[in-house]
């Protein structure tokens, strides 16, 4: 925390930087358009494990219980709310994985950077001492992308990502989504129980009786436990825009130096503005993002007092 006195190795004029330690990375005018995509090996299978569970619910709804089914028009309508669902689900979760959570531009507390910003004496900076970078305010150290991510909230597996300000709609969607997906899917589990106990189970499935029990159990309890760790995330990611205040501050406890967007205006601002349609829209945003990203480029040190510190590791 900022508080602790350890690792503040205080420089007080920008010469007195080790130039050679901190390497900016080559200018790339393109750079704002390349996909951001981390590699690691426990993310990209809970990246696998994820779609192949969302497909195999797709395989169990479609043809174990929509398409044998009596009733066309009860087929075509679940067929058509579960099929929008899964694809807004991975479409968002798309979105979370591939989207710049607000990384800081790496290696960027050079000698000459730091003299370019024209900090006014008694003003404050802080150096990542890992990933040499401008560390702005609410930014944290993620050890898996091996960046400063602004607003960083936590690390998520499942989405191969940090969730941080520029992705964190997608997340809340992808979770929002995911939860209502399995909703449906189980509602969908229970009434064909019934429908099988009153017909005759080789009239309720093109499987053998055996086989649509066993997938039909196997989705019931996929549903359930995503319905239920879905569900938990999503109030989390809710609480956390309304409270303005991400889930690594609250686990150390910050002191809040910043200014709140509390309920409805955290809302807005995670969202891109007042409420609409766009909200639950997981391809909203693309130029809002982008110019986010190109203004954020350089950190905000209109509120700091400047001094080059060295800030303790996340």
């Amino acid at each position: 925390m900022r508080s602790s006195n350890r690792n503040r190795n205080i420089e007080r004029r920008a010469e007195y930087l080790q130039a050679d330690q901190c390497v900016p990375p080559p200018s790339d005018d393109g750079s704002m358009d390349r996909i951001w995509f981390i590699k690691d090996g426990c993310g990209l299978a809970c990246v696998f494990v994820t779609w192949m569970l969302v497909f195999y619910a797709e395989f169990v709804v479609v043809f174990v219980m929509l398409i044998p089914g009596q009733h066309l028009m009860y087929s075509i309508i679940n067929g058509i709310i579960f099929n929008a669902l899964a694809f807004l689900a991975l479409a968002s979760h798309s979105r979370a994985m591939l989207t710049d959570p607000g990384a800081v531009p790496k290696g960027n507390a050079t000698k000459e950077f730091i003299e370019s910003l024209q900090l006014k004496p008694g003003q404050v900076v802080y150096k990542c001492p890992k990933c040499c970078s401008i560390k702005p305010e609410r930014a944290h150290h993620c050890s898996v992308c091996k960046r400063c991510i602004r607003k960083m909230d936590h690390h998520c597996p499942w989405v191969n990502n940090c969730v941080g300000e520029n992705n964190q709609k997608y997340f809340v969607l992808f979770t929002m989504y995911i939860s209502l997906i399995s909703l449906h899917a189980l509602t969908m589990v229970c009434f064909h129980f019934l429908y099988c106990f009153e017909e005759e189970w080789l009239k309720c499935s093109s499987f053998s009786p055996p086989s649509t029990v066993i997938l039909l159990i196997l989705l019931c309890f996929e549903g359930l436990l995503f319905l239920i760790f879905t569900a938990v995330m999503f109030g989390t990611q809710v609480h956390s825009i309304c409270s303005d205040e991400t889930g690594i501050e609250r686990l150390k406890n910050e002191t809040v130096t910043w200014q709140k967007n509390l309920g409805w205006a955290g809302m807005k601002a995670a969202f891109d503005g007042d409420f609409s349609l766009g909200w639950f829209n997981p391809f909203s945003g693309l130029r809002c993002r982008k110019r986010a990203q190109a203004s954020g480029d350089t950190p905000d040190m209109s509120r700091r007092e400047v001094v080059m510190v060295e800030a303790p590791a996340d």
